[in-house]
């Protein structure tokens, strides 16, 4: 999508400080971190929210899931960890770009504030 903060984000035309790269993910620090440890994982396929996840899309969601504990090894998150996805506006979703925040270094308290 041409307007896509995320989008952007993953060709380059807006900086970001990546994590992590492979063919199907891209995940990069969030700017505003919630966690000593605080990464956005998201799909390279524009995927607008979990409600439009398919049959067709589903591996993406996979992909994510592989390169997060990639990710926590090699940011060394072995005590554990948080992976969270928002959903719609009444969600907290604020980009409309299927996205997961992995989320470490600290005890996480439940529920999130």
């Amino acid at each position: 999508m041409e307007d896509c903060l995320f989008c952007k984000i993953i060709k380059g035309e807006i900086p970001s400080t990546k994590i992590y790269e492979d063919e199907f993910v891209y995940a990069f620090a969030d700017i505003a971190p919630q966690a000593p440890f605080h990464a956005v994982i998201v799909p390279k396929r524009h995927i607008s929210a979990t409600t439009e996840i398919t049959a067709e899309n589903s591996h993406y969601v996979a992909k994510i899931f592989e390169a997060a504990a990639k990710i926590a090894e090699e940011n060394q998150l072995t005590n554990g960890f948080r992976v969270v996805n928002n959903c719609g506006e009444d969600g907290g979703q604020t980009v409309g770009h299927l996205h997961f925040h992995l989320l470490g270094g600290r005890l996480l308290a439940w529920p999130p504030g």
